[in-house]
């Protein structure tokens, strides 16, 4: 559901911002003097080459007993995130599966994403190309569950009935930091396990106990749900600082919260990050839950909002600049409340419907607020820059990245130039350039590198 917007006033288009003297004017005139170069982060080149041979190998590595009965049913969890190579991870499981005389279905295990309906969690994994005929099986995408019963805190364990009627599941997930709290296990299989297949249902219940209790019953529901019911295998997925996978490993089901929380310190020593601490102005391309839960990953920005508690860590920014949402979103905008800015166009491709649902299911309304928004790139920035108490512009340190999970090449302002003469992991790989704006006042990107270009 798309709401049309009300034209706002607040823009240069009308006559009282076209004045000279209007505070965006006299900051879009300064926005001529700032200079930008692209910037390569050294990373190690530890992507796995071959994403079949490597979970050929962890299959074999598993030893999967074949099934005591003919076609016994296995459901594979799959979730919402985008995960490097995921629909060639999820169709290898399903042929391992077949191989082994299992029949094997996927189930959504997005807890209320996709507007918590069965079509919206169906059309999430098909923007990823997952879909009954590429993974040649069954996608069974319903939203009922069944209450397990509680766990010692008396937190009720909502599961999905699909999951509960098949004979075996599988679990599928990257494992990496949460976005709102630090803990032995944070974002992966057990968060699968217990929000994922919870459903919208169990997601809601678990979002309101989380104010109370944290987030230490995942592993606790998690493990009442292996104790319950036959998890054959979690396929713990790690991506490297290009967001490619470094690690894939089958784990047994009853070992999965033990060696999850030691795949979670691995994920983390490959997490990227923005090299610097302070940070006047962070542009993002893009957000959107393909890339992070909550648009853009709070590990990378350094900023949250939570009623658990708001956090201003590293990176320290002080203006956010959002330019779209990703396509892959469908309009979920979640997040789009931790920026100080945003476009019209990223307002005008929220589906409030799904965001809201997002929203309100973990219990985080702060987060869709919609900020400041201009028609046009140059009025976004000229807001930023009017706003964080800069007078020369040639000491404004600005980040331009694509988002959250591209962070080898991005942009960066003159305001760093000492910064990268402290730092050897870092390099310019351009000449400082003028931020250049076609005759609609938007940036143009190109090249992957996202480098600007003179229309």
């Amino acid at each position: 559901m798309r709401i049309p917007l009300l034209r706002q006033k607040l823009f240069l288009n009308n006559r009282h911002m076209q004045s000279h003297s209007s505070p965006i004017a006299l900051a879009i005139d300064k926005l001529k003097y700032i200079k930008i170069s692209a910037v390569e982060q050294k990373w190690p080149d530890n992507a796995i080459q071959s994403v079949k041979k490597s979970l050929n190998r962890t299959f074999s590595d598993l030893q999967l007993p074949h099934p005591k009965k003919k076609g016994e049913t296995v459901g594979i969890a799959v979730g919402s995130r985008g995960i490097d190579q995921l629909s060639l991870v999820v169709r290898e499981c399903v042929d391992f599966l077949r191989e082994q005389g299992y029949s094997p279905f996927i189930i959504p295990a997005m807890g209320s994403h996709g507007g918590a309906t069965s079509e919206g969690q169906t059309h999430v994994l098909e923007s990823f190309g997952i879909t009954e005929k590429s993974m040649s099986c069954p996608v069974q995408a319903d939203m009922d569950t069944e209450c397990l019963g509680d766990v010692s805190d008396g937190i009720p364990v909502f599961f999905s009935k699909t999951a509960l009627q098949a004979d075996h599941l599988v679990i599928i997930n990257r494992i990496k930091s949460h976005t709102k709290f630090h803990a032995p296990i944070e974002s992966g299989l057990c968060k699968m396990i217990s929000i994922g297949l919870g459903k919208a249902t169990g997601a809601g219940v678990y979002h309101q106990k989380a104010v109370l209790h944290g987030f230490s019953w995942i592993e606790h529901i998690a493990q009442m749900i292996i104790n319950k019911h036959d998890i054959l295998f979690g396929l713990g997925l790690i991506e490297n600082q290009f967001a490619q996978l470094a690690h894939i490993e089958a784990i047994p089901g009853k070992n999965i919260p033990k060696r999850e929380k030691e795949l979670l310190k691995k994920a983390k020593h490959l997490m990227p990050s923005i090299p610097f601490d302070k940070i006047d102005i962070l542009m993002i391309n893009e957000i959107g839950k393909n890339i992070s839960g909550i648009g853009m990953d709070s590990n990378i920005t350094g900023r949250h909002r939570d009623i658990v508690g708001d956090f201003f860590e590293h990176p320290h920014v002080k203006r956010i600049f959002i330019r779209n949402l990703s396509e892959k979103t469908q309009g979920n905008a979640n997040g789009i409340g931790l920026a100080d800015v945003v476009t019209r166009q990223c307002v005008e491709k929220i589906d409030f419907e799904k965001t809201y649902m997002n929203a309100l299911t973990a219990l985080s309304p702060e987060k869709v607020a919609i900020p400041l928004f201009f028609d046009t790139d140059k009025e976004c920035l000229a807001a930023c820059l009017h706003t964080i108490g800069i007078s020369n512009t040639r000491s404004l340190r600005l980040v331009w990245i694509d988002n959250t999970a591209c962070l080898d090449r991005f942009f960066i302002s003159e305001g760093f130039q000492q910064d990268l003469k402290k730092n050897s992991f870092i390099s310019r790989i351009t000449d400082w350039q003028p931020i250049l704006f076609d005759l609609a006042g938007n940036l143009s990107t190109n090249d992957g590198y996202f480098l600007i270009k003179n229309s």
